[in-house]
């Protein structure tokens, strides 16, 4: 279940990336977690004939250690490729069907359902393959991990899930679709732990793994009789195909649980979506979803990949015009306040923070980010006025969150 530290590592992995026609951020941190078990995949273009126009982005949540995540960012990809959807590709689809995912590919590409056949297989290879490490296979090392992955092709979106990380697709200002977390209680999830003979307790299998799929975690996949999709944990990703609507598509969020425990699906895309009308920065703004979950109350390690497509939300002069208002507001509300002490001294952070949430005449806040969202522009002036300067990351620990 994981322990904490006494106050979180706010420290950030970044990376950035343009081609085939998007644009993708990411921004990791360990948090309050006393280990680091996130990882991630960015990859724009395939290492494959006729697949250069793909991408693939991923992000996998560890626990019990980092081992299973971070082989699984280093190799999943190529164990999906390798499970042969490129040649299968070539296949031609059914006379006489009408379905889009049995439609013709392009030449040279693969259909769409060897790609979804191959994302399943390389799932399910990849943890096989894992089985045979040693450390893994002796006991030593019991760790896994989920994963949550989109493949695009010039034409589709593969999602791909494992566990309880996300994706979502905002499309034409709304959130559209969003990948399904696999936890114990789900009740096709929970018959499945049943059938071979484990048990679903304080909503976790055998009272202590909190998800129902994941890769990795062989203590749970060794129920003798049974085939790898019918143990207490199950390394196959669900796997939806959706068309890409250019003119309407607008990104893609992937993120670990430590982002969705405190942020909704709509709060995330909306927050992120306000923050694209203000810088195009993308390390930027996944800094800023990181550091907002934070403040929210997350306690865990937070990963989150933003992959904007060419309809992305553009900046705005107007948007970057009341950003700034909002941000002098709050830095002289908090000028105000520590200029006139009470009879008791400066007030501490939470005092700023809490009189701030109750100031009726506040400028809109960031949609989905709320006063969280600007907890380190009012920290940044409350350090540089109070004689009690807070160090970094102990307003994450305040009693309330914003």
């Amino acid at each position: 279940m994981g322990a904490f530290l006494d106050k979180p590592k706010m420290e950030k992995h970044n990376a950035h990336g343009e081609g085939n026609g998007i644009r993708y951020g990411l921004s990791s941190m360990q948090g309050w977690r006393v280990e680091m078990e996130d990882a991630h995949t960015a990859a724009l273009g395939l290492p494959a004939p006729g697949l250069t126009d793909w991408s693939f982005f991923a992000v996998y949540d560890g626990h019990a250690g980092s081992r299973v995540a971070n082989y699984c960012a280093k190799h999943l990809l190529e164990h999906i490729m390798g499970a042969g959807f490129g040649a299968a590709g070539q296949r031609s689809s059914p006379a006489g069907s009408e379905s889009v995912a049995d439609a013709p590919p392009a030449e040279g590409a693969p259909t769409v359902e060897a790609v979804k056949a191959g994302i399943r297989a390389g799932f399910l290879g990849i943890d096989e393959h894992m089985r045979g490490f040693s450390d893994l296979r002796n006991g030593t090392d019991r760790s896994g991990s989920t994963a949550v992955g989109v493949l695009l092709s010039p034409e589709h979106f593969f999602f791909m899930n494992c566990g309880d990380s996300r994706a979502v697709l905002y499309r034409n200002s709304q959130v559209c679709f969003s990948t399904h977390d696999h936890k114990p209680c789900n009740p096709h999830e929970r018959e499945r732990i049943q059938n071979a003979g484990g048990s679903v307790m304080i909503q976790r299998v055998n009272g202590s793994l909190a998800v129902s799929r994941a890769l990795g975690d062989y203590d749970y996949k060794c129920v003798v009789g049974r085939g790898p999709t019918e143990q207490l944990v199950s390394p196959e990703p669900e796997v939806c195909e959706m068309l890409r609507t250019p003119e309407q598509d607008q990104f893609v969020v992937l993120a670990c649980d430590g982002i969705w425990d405190v942020m909704s699906n709509e709060e995330l895309c909306d927050f992120v979506k306000s923050r694209l009308e203000v810088s195009d920065d993308l390390e930027r703004i996944c800094n800023e979803v990181v550091d907002t979950c934070l403040h929210k109350g997350s306690r865990d390690n937070m990963s989150v990949v933003l992959v904007c497509l060419p309809n992305t939300p553009k900046v705005s002069e107007e948007a970057v015009r009341r950003d700034g208002e909002l941000n002098r507001y709050l830095e002289s509300r908090v000028e105000a306040m520590l200029s006139r002490p009470a009879d008791e001294g400066f007030p501490d952070l939470a005092t700023v923070m809490r009189n701030l949430s109750a100031d009726g005449s506040m400028p809109a806040l960031p949609p989905g980010g709320g006063l969280a969202s600007k907890q380190s522009v009012i920290e940044a002036v409350y350090n540089s006025l109070s004689p009690y300067r807070e160090e970094e990351g102990s307003g994450a620990n305040l009693e309330c969150h914003w």
